[in-house]
């Protein structure tokens, strides 16, 4: 591996895999790509834009239909492609949507640059990751149980800033960054890894899986009843960071230059400040 080559931090068969088998699995863990398509949607209605040729990444690519609803003439769906070993031509689409995937990428700032190249000029790219408050329950309940032994059980996930400093460096223009927070009620966390083994995603670290003991499942129930409610149940938290950004365009809206401002803030402010005054 070269000084410049991202070093492998997931593993990409057992990231495969994981995928493939949530696929087949029609549990109710899907509805974490039903609250994603819902909220793509409405965000691609925002747009007035008719586009020519979509590509779907990742699991949603099984919901293209109720995502698109009609804003594309023509879709591809790519639901096992990894994003940085993309594979597709230069300026191939107009929209490009990746969602459930991008926070297990081994070189997200890679695939970011193989997307946008991958979009036509003015060409729309909406991306959706786990932020870092995903699990967070499930993280606490498995540090009590690791006891004085620390095992990375859920990777690491990334904030809102650096997702959003990912688009500037990829070269997207107009970028925006927000984030979509969802809590659900688990009762037991066996549940919760079914819904997640239902979804596809999971742990796909690189590396051994360390023996967690026998005893490790009756530590972990312990560790849950502790972080239940009134009511038995534990909140479980998940966060989605929400990208968009544009294929550079000499069309697209320039801001205006520095200077070129034709009112002082200052001057408003300090109006602001003589009117509240007694």
């Amino acid at each position: 591996m070269s000084p410049a080559t991202p070093p492998e931090i997931f593993d990409r068969r057992r990231r495969l895999a994981m995928r493939q088998r949530g696929a087949h699995r029609k549990g109710a863990g899907h509805f974490l790509w039903e609250v994603l398509a819902d909220d793509l949607n409405d965000r691609l209605n925002c747009t007035t834009r008719q586009f020519e040729r979509a590509l779907i990444l990742g699991p949603l690519a099984e919901q293209s239909g109720s995502i698109l609803s009609g804003k594309a003439v023509e879709s591809v769906s790519l639901p096992f492609t990894e994003e940085d070993r993309l594979g597709v031509d230069p300026g191939s689409f107009d929209l490009i949507i990746s969602a459930g995937t991008l926070d297990s990428i081994n070189d997200l700032p890679g695939a970011m640059v193989q997307i946008r190249r991958a979009l036509r000029p003015d060409g729309l790219f909406l991306g959706v990751l786990f932020g870092a408050g995903t699990l967070a329950s499930l993280k606490r309940a498995m540090m009590l149980a690791d006891g004085n032994r620390a095992t990375a059980h859920v990777h690491p996930q990334i904030e809102l800033r650096t997702a959003a400093d990912l688009l500037a460096r990829a070269g997207f223009t107009m970028q925006v960054a927000d984030k979509l927070e969802t809590e659900v009620f688990y009762r037991d966390w066996r549940t919760l890894i079914a819904d997640l083994r239902d979804a596809g995603i999971g742990n796909s670290l690189a590396g051994p899986r360390p023996f967690l003991g026998r005893a490790y499942a009756e530590r972990l129930d312990a560790a849950w009843s502790s972080l239940q409610n009134a009511d038995g149940k534990v909140p479980e938290r998940f966060e989605f960071l929400h990208l968009s950004g544009w294929a550079p365009s000499p069309d697209q809206p320039k801001p205006a230059a520095r200077g070129s401002g034709q009112v002082s803030l200052a001057a408003i402010f300090d109006k602001s400040d003589k009117n509240l005054r007694p």
